[in-house]
């Protein structure tokens, strides 16, 4: 589809032109070169893997009680993610070697697979049961509980999380231990929302790699060398989502699968831990904040209204918020630009407030 087309490409472009003009200006190597060869690499990997996925039919199930104009996307390529969060990790690490913030970044990574790895059982599953269900709400809970508690042991034990929080201008709240169930919290409750917001062609992986982006520049304007390598790290991560863009716009060639979805909040929520950057984190993911609380408030009202008036009502004519504006009339590419545009928007909201953060 041209629109779509157009729209991926220029959405690439402006990033990488966005890096191209930071690294000269601030006259370092940081963004641009990490950013190409994630986004290159990712571009051609996930090439070869598409024909690969076919003949082991690792492919989508579409749910019965989704659009129907979502029916023929079944029997594309899944756990696209199990190509991106690997070349994302390998090359901000890569080009990280020498950094002082290995420690930080390795944690990161650990995070990252683990949660992809909990993807990967959850995409399996689905596929052995033929099925889009996968694994049981309580047990991606458990497994996203045992991952988040390994990471935050090592990271607080190791003095890499600050729980001294930044809330806005001056005001600093110092939780101590409980950082724990805060950072908790957010690990899953992010990983969960990319979860959701993972529904249309591109729209996941388009507003990932803003995201990242927003992160790797409020961290290149903090003005710290490590803040400068994990800005590198993030760009890095970048290229990778931008790279499986260029196949996952519609119409899709491959879907990241909860492989990919689950990792990408869990990574984001990671690095803000980490950088001290919650504040920014709940700024530049306003999307994903926004389809939670779609889903939140579209079961909430039901079950209320079900138990007060014997019928339940909807608030949306179904959650996530992108599913209810598709059966709206909306058609898919429209939306799918819509949310990215606020992504921008939101992302440009944190980089203009984080002088009083």
């Amino acid at each position: 589809m041209k629109s779509s087309n157009f729209s991926s490409v220029f959405l690439i472009s402006v990033i990488c032109g966005i890096s191209l003009y930071i690294d000269l200006t601030i006259k370092k190597n940081l963004l641009f070169i990490p950013l190409i060869i994630s986004l290159l690499l990712c571009i051609k990997i996930t090439e070869w893997v598409i024909p690969v996925l076919k003949v082991k039919s690792i492919t989508q199930k579409i749910r019965e009680e989704g659009p129907r104009g979502h029916f023929s996307k079944s029997g594309t390529p899944i756990m696209g993610g199990l190509i991106v969060i690997p070349i994302g990790l390998c090359i901000g690490i890569l080009c990280n070697l020498n950094s002082t913030i290995i420690k930080e970044l390795i944690s990161i990574s650990f995070l990252s697979l683990g949660f992809m790895f909990i993807g990967i059982i959850d995409d399996f599953k689905s596929i052995q049961l033929n099925n889009n269900k996968g694994l049981k709400a309580i047990e991606k809970l458990l497994l996203q509980f045992l991952i988040g508690c390994i990471f935050l042991f090592f990271t607080y034990s190791e003095g890499l999380i600050n729980p001294e929080i930044n809330l806005w201008k001056n005001h600093i709240i110092n939780l101590g231990i409980y950082i724990w169930p805060l950072a908790l919290f957010v690990l899953i409750a992010e990983s969960n929302s990319s979860n959701l917001t993972d529904g249309l062609d591109g729209l996941a992986s388009g507003c990932s790699g803003i995201i990242y982006t927003g992160f790797a520049i409020e961290l290149i304007l903090r003005g710290s060398p490590e803040n400068y390598d994990l800005a590198r790290f993030c760009i890095a991560l970048t290229g990778a989502w931008l790279g499986f863009l260029i196949h996952n716009r519609k119409p899709a060639k491959i879907f990241m699968g909860d492989t990919g979805s689950l990792s990408i909040g869990a990574t984001l929520a990671g690095i803000a831990l980490i950088s001290n950057g919650l504040w920014t984190l709940f700024i530049m993911g306003g999307i994903f904040l926004a389809e939670s609380i779609s889903v939140i408030l579209q079961v909430g009202i039901f079950k209320l209204s079900k138990k007060i008036y014997g019928k339940g009502f909807r608030l949306l004519k179904m959650a996530p918020l992108h599913h209810h504006l598709e059966l709206k009339g909306k058609k898919e590419i429209e939306v799918v630009n819509t949310f990215w545009l606020f992504s921008v928007f939101f992302v440009l909201i944190g980089l203009v407030l984080r002088s009083n953060i």
